[in-house]
């Protein structure tokens, strides 16, 4: 009886140890180590690239237990800039993002799958999560990538991430069409989060 005692104790004792080591991150918005970048098609001739300025985010991680994890993600759907400024107008109008109605774009994870290791012997996972975009919520999987975590030089603690995923425009909200080879959009991104103390 006392054996099971002990080894009950140990055992939960291992998991309380576990669940405290999982920490919270702010994305480090300040020092702009955060970017929401995509790509889409121009008419299939070329490609139009840009980025979202304003984002911000917080996410909870445990390099031992990553499927545990947890992301939400804001991006303020003005700060829209692809290098030409007539263009990044026309994208925040009612054609397409209709900023001054839906202003902000958010991901929340709903669940993290580790899928082992790239190339680089980095741990990978596929991110699930829903998307709000333009007023709609669709389910997305972002594969995902850990860059890696330490202290940074001004005594604070950071960890690291980049994913991709692709959308379809059509998915979300009655969009102006630019024909199939224009709907789906890739999306990139990567960010650093700085421990809360």
């Amino acid at each position: 009886m006392l054996k099971k005692t002990l080894a009950a104790l140990a055992i939960g004792s291992a998991l309380l140890s576990a669940n405290v080591m999982a920490a919270d991150y702010v994305v480090d918005k300040e020092g702009q180590h955060a970017f929401v970048d995509f790509k889409i098609s121009h008419l299939g001739y070329s490609y139009i690239t840009g980025t979202f300025k304003d984002i911000d985010g917080k996410f909870s991680f445990d390099a031992a237990k990553p499927e545990d994890s947890k992301i939400e993600f804001n991006v303020n759907t003005a700060s829209v800039f692809t290098n030409h400024a007539e263009r990044d107008k026309h994208i925040a109008s009612g054609d397409f993002l209709n900023v001054s109605k839906f202003g902000k774009a958010t991901f929340v994870s709903t669940g993290v799958k580790s899928t082992g290791k790239n190339a680089a012997g980095k741990d990978t996972a596929d991110v699930s999560g829903n998307l709000t975009l333009a007023g709609v919520t669709k389910p997305i999987v972002v594969k995902a990538t850990f860059l890696g975590e330490g202290k940074d030089p001004w005594g604070g603690y950071r960890a690291g991430f980049e994913g991709t995923t692709s959308i379809k425009r059509s998915d979300f909200g009655k969009q102006k069409d630019l024909g199939p080879a224009s709907d789906a959009v890739e999306l990139y991104v990567t960010f650093e989060g700085v421990k809360a103390k």
